[in-house]
């Protein structure tokens, strides 16, 4: 059996590219320190507690495991604390980074996809982003992945690692089989925060900001279900297998949805009030981010399937109504 490196693999992203990995016949390797993850999520392959600054535990890794390839998930990824402390975010995830690519390739595995984000983008309103969009990012989140693309490019040169980067918008849906979902402590993201004010574990959606420039004033974000997602970083492991170069993807819908939008598709998908108010912006947060994806529908020949607003929130809402992990 075939066994791939998942970095965070514990995580919301990494566990969902665990399950397609498996269903592809490969072994998921997962590394993760569960500071945000959760060992329930790891289901289809074994789990390795480490941290990625800690080189001794992933070479044992690499030397037991041989994976054929590396996926890297692992990140701290919230913009508000990023703002707040923006040595963490360097410190986790440009150290962290730099520390399992070397280890790869200490261990001769040169084919690495990075789960990267559209952060890097920063703000560039009324614009389809693509790949070659210009980049400048708000935040120490966006500027320490687009840190780690630059590592990807300089050790590629140097030393030939080969990489594909997924720059890739807001994450949403669960594993429709209810096998794993959304989980975070606590809950920041859109659409698991909404689901938590529907069924009262929150009192209330707070919607940060109404005076963007948008056509309703609230952010507008291009939604990708986690399905789709997983899907694209798989293909990009066998893109690397197969032999292609070093390549750049975004992953979007090329449609955007504002926050007000968004709540009132969740009403339509769960038959129930969302019980919000309007709070003031957050730091860092861009008005607009929408993707152009054309370069990963015709060369990857990704198709998102599974991203309509519908079934993400439906997805989310059946993952949410089980009550997934925390107990």
């Amino acid at each position: 059996m075939q066994h791939v490196l998942v970095a965070g693999g514990a995580g919301y992203i990494g566990s969902h590219a665990c399950k397609v990995l498996a269903d592809r016949g490969y072994v998921p390797v997962t590394v993760d320190n569960l500071s945000t993850g959760w060992a329930q999520a790891v289901k289809y392959g074994p789990l390795v507690q480490a941290d990625l600054r800690d080189r001794a535990a992933l070479d044992a890794v690499f030397a037991q495991y041989a994976p054929i390839a590396v996926l890297h998930f692992a990140a701290f990824s919230l913009v508000g604390e990023a703002m707040e402390d923006p040595g963490k975010y360097w410190h986790n995830n440009v150290v962290g980074s730099l520390t399992l690519i070397e280890a790869a390739l200490a261990a001769g595995c040169l084919d690495f996809v990075f789960s990267s984000t559209c952060a890097t983008y920063g703000e560039q309103d009324g614009v389809v982003l693509n790949e070659d969009s210009a980049q400048a990012p708000l935040n120490a989140y966006g500027a320490s992945k687009r840190a780690v693309e630059d590592m990807l490019h300089n050790f590629g040169a140097a030393a030939g690692l080969r990489s594909v980067i997924f720059r890739y918008f807001n994450v949403a849906g669960a594993d429709p089989g209810g096998e794993i979902g959304e989980c975070h402590r606590p809950e920041t993201h859109l659409i698991p925060v909404m689901l938590e004010a529907i069924d009262g574990q929150r009192a209330e959606l707070v919607i940060h900001g109404d005076d963007y420039p948008t056509h309703d004033g609230t952010c507008v974000r291009d939604y990708v279900h986690v399905m789709d997602l997983a899907e694209a970083h798989v293909l990009g492991v066998e893109w690397l297998l197969q032999g292609r170069g070093n390549r750049i993807f975004n992953l979007g819908t090329g449609v955007g949805f504002s926050v007000a939008e968004v709540v009132s598709h969740a009403r339509a998908a769960t038959g129930k009030r969302v019980p919000h108010r309007y709070g003031p912006r957050r730091p860092g947060d861009a008005a607009s981010l929408v993707s152009g994806s054309q370069r990963a529908l015709e060369e990857l020949g990704w198709n998102p399937t599974r991203s309509s607003l519908k079934i993400m929130i439906r997805d989310a809402w059946t993952w949410h109504q089980t009550g997934g992990y925390p107990g």
